[in-house]
């Protein structure tokens, strides 16, 4: 097990993920790029007309997040770019938000739609409409060097009786809703510098979470002792995610849908995401469809 002293060594990663948080409170007071009144637009129909657009994003690396510069940054601000400049809006702003807030903050017209990469399920199809899958994952532990309790699957956590923490809204509290874990055990935070922070100190465990996630935080963490457990799939088939847009948005999520799918067959879409720690395993089955996943 680590020691105490040893996780309270100065962490130069977490020094970076912490300065990124601060340049994001920093920004977002001033309005600088981060949903400021300057002509952004809320809707597709006024976008199409000013040429820029407001996104909802959680700050979670690497899908979409501020960079130590206080730019947006990730998966899903890259992918967002290559789609909406086919369609004629060259500039993004972002409106941080937490995760379990994104959908309402779309439908409350605060952005105009989500680029957080977040996963298709039913529950959230009741709310908001997908685009087409755009990448598939699975998922990860997040825990000390050595994995002393051995953690793997979410049944792990009940026998060795240690508490795990998770994004707020993710998918990995119902996984462990869903493999009996007692909610004493699970401890859902707002934000990932959080999550980082309360595994490196000792707080809690571990955290469950994307193995792309788990893998981008340990390789840019490199002080803070933690690793990575091997992938697994909880579902019988993989998480899949995407952008996701208010119900009634159809024009805007066709248009953004015919994009997407033309960054994926021309290849585009790996050259951009590869940066993000994304790979052709990523890639979503071909055959993989917004219905079916908001279906299952």
């Amino acid at each position: 097990m680590i020691e105490r002293a040893q996780m309270n060594k100065p962490r130069r990663g977490l020094r970076r993920v912490m300065a990124a948080a601060f340049a994001m409170a920093t920004l977002a007071a001033s309005g600088c790029g981060l949903g400021g009144d300057d002509g952004a637009a809320v809707t597709y129909e006024d976008a199409k007309s000013s040429g820029k657009i407001k996104v909802g994003f959680a700050n979670e690396a690497p899908w979409a997040y501020l960079d130590a510069n206080g730019e947006l940054t990730g998966y899903a601000p890259t992918v967002a770019r290559a789609v909406l400049e086919n369609l004629g809006i060259d500039e993004i702003e972002g409106v941080v938000t937490d995760f379990d807030g994104l959908i309402d903050g779309v439908r409350a017209q605060k952005y105009a739609f989500v680029a957080a990469g977040m996963f298709i399920n039913p529950k959230r199809c009741e709310n908001s409409a997908f685009a087409i899958p755009d990448y598939q994952v699975g998922s990860s532990f997040l825990v000390p060097e050595g994995n002393p309790r051995n953690i793997t699957r979410f049944e792990d956590i009940t026998r060795e009786d240690v508490r795990i923490a998770t994004l707020g809204g993710a998918a990995e509290n119902d996984y462990a809703e869903r493999a009996g874990v007692p909610a004493t055990l699970i401890e859902p935070m707002a934000k990932q510098d959080d999550i980082l922070r309360a595994v490196s100190n000792n707080d809690v465990y571990g955290s469950a979470m994307i193995d792309v996630t788990a893998s981008w935080l340990v390789r840019n963490n490199p002080d803070t002792n933690l690793e990575v457990t091997p992938s697994f799939q909880f579902n019988s088939k993989p998480d899949v995610g995407t952008f996701n847009f208010r119900l009634d948005d159809d024009e805007f999520r066709e248009d953004f849908n015919r994009e997407l799918r033309a960054l994926h067959d021309s290849g585009e879409w790996l050259k951009l995401v590869e940066p993000f720690g994304l790979t052709a395993v990523n890639e979503p089955d071909p055959t993989a469809t917004t219905e079916e996943y908001c279906a299952a």
